[in-house]
């Protein structure tokens, strides 16, 4: 795949066992390390050739070694959106995102596609109980918080499955945007996690992020502009207010997610970092549930109880 005198240096980090190296060749090239007993890059491969062909812009693949989990990438750069996006320039770049993000959405899931069924939804969002309440902030939690959460969760997963149903890459946001050196839309990278699911579950990812938080004023304007534009392009969405709802629920169904996934990192897989911004979450859906009624007593338990205890560790909403 390379030759021997080709050496290799970090490129980034993944939050799973895979790991990315560019060469020092001319012109660079990316080496994909997918060890395929812990991270198949298989499914990496349809998903990149599905997008691919559907229009999406992927990263371009140079040669494979799929017994050994090795793949030979174009090197798109070294700046994700994450790297660029500020208050100045992020109409321009998410006008970019909204290209790609509409092309994705307008694929049809093959035949066998997995699914954003109802145990899959109703599982996420328990990760905030088990890893995060229990877990990290050693929470006991009672019958009638127990119930709550329950009630809670079946709301979230009755809301995403009333939404038409789409590709959803299920990681749309900006880290995973690259800024392409031609300066076209951006390209769509970690996406081997993609199901048919809810249409309004990438647009929510895209604007409440895990490392960048924006006013809540632009996120609306931001999700009335991607509205506007993708019932241009014949996408499925609802009238307006509708989708607004459900962007904000599918919001806090994936919030409670990363929550509980940013813990279990920690102390499943040793990567305490993703901590670090748990409390962006806190603020998420501090902005979101007194906005709706039937999640209330949620927000009181977050209020009254998690809270709380993120500060006695040191770990406020920020």
């Amino acid at each position: 795949m390379l030759g021997a005198d080709t050496t290799q240096h970090r490129a980034s980090f993944d939050a799973g066992f895979r790991s990315y190296w560019r060469t020092n060749s001319a012109p660079t090239r990316i080496v994909m390390d997918s060890p395929p007993e812990l991270e198949d890059p298989a499914p990496w491969l349809e998903i990149r050739d599905l997008l691919e062909h559907g229009g999406v812009r992927v990263p371009e693949v140079l040669a494979v070694d799929i017994e050994r989990g090795f793949l030979l990438l174009e090197d798109l750069g070294v700046n994700t959106y994450l790297h660029d996006l500020d208050a100045g320039n992020a109409d321009a770049l998410f006008d970019g995102a909204f290209v790609q993000l509409m092309k994705l959405q307008a694929i049809a899931p093959p035949a066998g596609f997995p699914r954003y069924d109802h145990e899959r939804l109703a599982m996420e969002p328990r990760l905030f109980d088990e890893w995060f309440c229990t877990r990290h902030l050693g929470m006991t939690l009672d019958c009638d918080e127990m119930e709550m959460l329950d009630a809670a969760c079946l709301q979230l997963v009755d809301a995403a499955l009333a939404q038409p149903q789409v590709l959803v890459h299920r990681d749309f946001m900006p880290r995973n945007l690259m800024r392409t050196r031609t300066g076209e839309s951006p390209a769509v990278i970690d996406f081997q996690g993609a199901v048919a699911g809810p249409i309004a579950y990438d647009p929510a990812s895209l604007f409440k992020d895990a490392f960048i938080s924006w006013p809540e004023d632009r996120v609306q304007s931001w999700l009335r502009e991607y509205h506007r534009r993708a019932i241009d392009a014949g996408l499925p969405l609802p009238p307006i207010e509708r989708f607004l709802r459900d962007a904000d629920l599918m919001g806090v169904h994936r919030h409670l997610k990363v929550l509980g996934i940013f813990a279990r990192l920690n102390y499943r897989d040793g990567k305490p970092k993703y901590l670090e911004d748990a409390p962006r979450f806190i603020t998420y859906l501090d902005i979101v549930l007194p906005r709706h009624p039937k999640l209330v007593a949620l927000h009181d338990f977050i209020q009254r109880r998690v809270k709380p205890a993120m500060a006695e560790r040191g770990n406020t909403a920020r």
